[in-house]
């Protein structure tokens, strides 16, 4: 672009250096919102499955989980409003309806997994424009603790018992077989502008 035409540009308002500078607040919106409503959907799950844990082993938390994981996260996306939503998801799910929604989703779990399979400390956020005032925040989440192992670990080796209870509530488990570090999926946070 010659100096005049630039000029010109700049001077009609027509040339923006970052595209994403107009969009500066709302993605900065969309990631505080984010944050806030999957620290709210952790802090509600992990703290109940805790006291499931801790209560009757890993069979009452399969027994919460089955009943009440689902209705929870309603719960906590209701709590947001109507222009956000939240939910899990994962390529290695338990429940079907924690697998990804669309090929978005899919391709943002395979590239968080092929990320940390080679070593890459995964963000701890990622906000996606999807258009139209339209954004989804992913949270990863990651298998950092033991405890977390007991339902989500290899489980045909260490509680042959429990597997098959799982397997009995949900026939096409693909959540097991885990280890330490791996990726178990995402908290996603779709917000409306």
């Amino acid at each position: 672009m010659t100096k005049t035409l630039w000029i010109a540009a700049a001077l009609a308002g027509t040339l923006l250096a970052n595209p994403y500078e107009s969009k500066k607040e709302e993605i900065a919106d969309a990631a505080r919102i984010g944050k806030k409503a999957s620290a709210e959907l952790l802090k509600t799950l992990g703290g109940n499955l805790k006291k499931h844990l801790k209560a009757g082993g890993p069979a009452e938390a399969l027994d919460f989980c089955a009943n009440n994981a689902y209705s929870l996260t309603e719960k906590v996306s209701d709590a947001f409003g109507k222009s956000v939503s939240v939910k899990r998801i994962s390529l290695r799910y338990r429940n079907p309806l924690n697998a990804p929604a669309d090929a978005k989703e899919k391709a943002v779990l395979e590239a968080l997994e092929t990320m940390n399979e080679n070593g890459v400390v995964l963000p701890r956020g990622i906000v996606q424009d999807l258009g139209n005032g339209v954004y989804k925040y992913y949270r990863p989440l990651k298998i950092n603790k033991g405890v977390c192992l007991k339902c989500h670990g290899d489980l045909t080796k260490t509680n042959p018992d429990f597997a098959r209870a799982i397997r009995k509530i949900y026939p096409d488990d693909r959540a097991t077989g885990f280890r330490m570090g791996d990726l178990r999926g995402a908290i996603v946070v779709e917000v409306h502008e």
